[in-house]
């Protein structure tokens, strides 16, 4: 394979080479939203259209496969009419979780009491289960002769993460320590009907690892906090010997701005995001693929991205009826701020402007004479970003951190498991790193701070999942009804769940980009909150360039396919809707902020 790289990180990396000879297997792994389906697609499509007979796997619970492809595929190879060497295949790791569910709690119905059983469903409720329930189907498609043998290329829309693959490969996970194991740990209860498929997973991991094989491709977007994610998953997989690997730059916006004050402002955030291209990937063969104003739905459009078609000229910007138009951020801090005071929490995909939003909800409500207490549970701190180093009056900014909290959290559950073997307490820790673990200690530190939401306003940059909400709900029940040691539930924690159930008292904002994927996953982050009791006040769509004024032609096209995604929104998913504009001048400092909310 070709390993062209950049010379610099002041340049754009060199075009996707499409029609290049690749490994057998191809995983494309990267944040949702990013487009690993569209990229994925496009080059199924290629090295088929070239001759080679190339099957496209999806496990990605947010994929759009069926819409790429305008088809339905099944959970066999499904042909794609008009291009003979091309199939495709969709597998729903939520369906394939929910019968992994059954398989290890369904012995218990009727033997425990129904809490309890329902404690155990919360346990394997997580995105833990999903990611290792998605990983046996995939592993069975590569232990499957009769499908691997029929396809010269296998593409999968989604690989597993270092934690998944950390995890499988522990003596431990294979022993009864799992179905014994009393620490209330998150990922060892999905373990425990993979005992069968021990060998499946080691080829599977020896098939990972072997670069005659396998690549891994990193889909990542010119902007720095993508980067710098697909730079962690890339150590965490080069650590577990998977090193074969490129990193592929997605939706690079490479033409003239044509005066365009909008676009002018991309292409500079667009080359101040590239420079930052971490280290990591100094080694790694990169590559852009152009930004493009397409839905990317069906073959024709595949080509034009891959470059094998011509694109066709769009129509101009339709603004939305007046009629029609999400409300302003500044409508949605006068709604917060009606009660006085209470808990305000964003939630949504990393890359969605979570962090921004909160920033901007905190200063705004400081700047409208309320005692605010901001804080957040970013590692890299991007709040002090956001506030450029400035903190209006009435504004205290916190910071908790999630390393240090897992550390402690971690403690506990390792002192509450007693006595371990070696392995066994190998096969502990590394379940201690997972998501969902983080997710719950630095929920413990949210409680503890909450009690100022009494007389002030507390804004949490990144709350806790409806999940995570219902495992901590569901440990107390467990106690009450099975002596098992599952770590201790903090007075705060108990009296904390409740009330995030008062409208009142908090309010979940959900923050999404007009966007097919990142609509699906804040819709699916909505009915986890549901499971919890918890009803969104609202969403906030950002980053529309159908609001921002732009009249470059592109990305008055790009403004065009965000107009039924907002439609969606509003209409169907959410009762309260609000939208933010993308601007020319990145919304920092005190000033940057309340420029969002229409605050002078």
């Amino acid at each position: 394979m070709n390993t062209k790289k950049m010379n610099t990180k002041n340049h754009t990396p060199p075009p996707f080479e499409w029609n290049e000879a690749r490994s057998r297997f191809l995983f494309f792994t990267g944040k949702g939203g990013i487009g690993k389906t569209t990229t994925a697609s496009a080059l199924a499509l290629r090295m088929a259209e070239d001759g080679k007979k190339v099957l496209v796997v999806s496990t990605d619970p947010a994929s759009n496969l069926d819409d790429v492809f305008e088809m339905e595929a099944g959970d066999e190879p499904t042909p794609v009419p008009d291009v003979p060497k091309l199939s495709i295949m969709n597998i729903d790791p939520e369906a394939a979780a929910a019968a992994y569910r059954e398989t290890v709690v369904g012995p218990y119905r009727g033997v425990l009491p129904e809490s309890a059983v329902a404690s155990m469903e919360e346990q394997l409720s997580g995105a833990c289960t999903v990611e290792i329930a998605a990983f046996n189907e995939f592993t069975g498609i590569l232990a499957d002769s009769e499908i691997s043998s029929d396809f010269d290329h296998i593409v999968f829309d989604t690989a597993p993460t270092g934690h998944t693959l950390r995890l499988l490969s522990l003596p431990s996970a294979w022993d009864d320590f799992i179905a014994t194991s009393e620490n209330g740990a998150n990922c060892l209860g999905p373990l425990s009907g993979l005992d069968a498929q021990q060998e499946e997973y080691a080829e599977t991991v020896r098939i990972l690892s072997d670069a005659s094989l396998t690549t891994v491709i990193l889909v990542s977007r010119p902007e720095e906090s993508a980067l710098k994610e697909a730079a962690r998953a890339g150590r965490e997989l080069a650590e577990l010997g998977i090193a074969n690997q490129r990193l592929v730059v997605n939706g690079v916006f490479s033409e003239e701005s044509e005066g365009d004050s909008v676009a002018e402002a991309l292409l500079s955030r667009q080359r101040d995001a590239l420079a930052t291209i971490p280290d990591a990937f100094a080694d790694t063969p990169t590559h852009s693929v152009p930004l493009v104003a397409s839905d990317l739905t069906g073959l024709d459009a595949l080509r034009v991205l891959s470059g094998a078609g011509d694109a066709e000229a769009g129509d101009t910007f339709a603004e939305i009826p007046a009629d029609e138009l999400p409300g302003d951020l500044d409508s949605l801090i006068r709604g917060i701020e009606a009660d006085g005071s209470g808990v305000v929490m964003t939630m949504g995909k990393g890359g969605v402007g979570k962090t921004t939003l909160a920033a901007a909800i905190a200063v705004s409500l400081a700047g409208r004479g309320h005692k605010v207490h901001l804080s957040t549970t970013d590692p890299a701190a991007h709040v002090a970003d956001a506030l450029g180093g400035s903190v209006a009056e009435n504004l205290e900014v916190g910071r908790i951190d999630p390393e240090a909290e897992t550390a402690r959290y971690a403690e506990e559950v390792i002192a509450a498991a007693g006595e371990l073997d070696e392995e066994g307490r190998k096969l502990l820790e590394e379940d201690l790193r997972s998501p969902c673990t983080e997710e719950i200690a630095v929920f413990r530190a949210f409680a503890r701070t909450v009690d100022d939401a009494e007389d002030a306003f507390v804004v949490l940059d990144t709350a806790p999942t409806g999940h995570t909400l219902l495992l901590l709900d569901a440990a107390q029940s467990y106690h009450k009804e099975v002596e098992r040691t599952t770590g201790e539930v903090p007075e705060s924690v108990k009296s904390l769940l409740p009330r995030l159930r008062d409208p009142r008292f908090a309010k979940v904002v959900i923050a999404t980009l007009a966007e097919s994927t990142p609509v699906h996953e804040a819709e699916r982050l909505q009915s986890d909150l549901r499971r919890a009791g918890i009803e969104p006040y609202g969403w906030v769509v950002n980053s529309c360039f159908s609001a921002s004024g732009t009249a470059h032609p592109l990305l008055s096209r790009r403004a065009n396919l965000e107009l039924p995604h907002l439609r969606r929104v509003s209409g169907e998913l959410s009762g309260r809707t609000w939208w933010v504009p993308w601007r020319a001048e990145a919304p920092t400092g005190e000033s940057g902020l309340l420029a969002l909310s229409n605050v002078s």
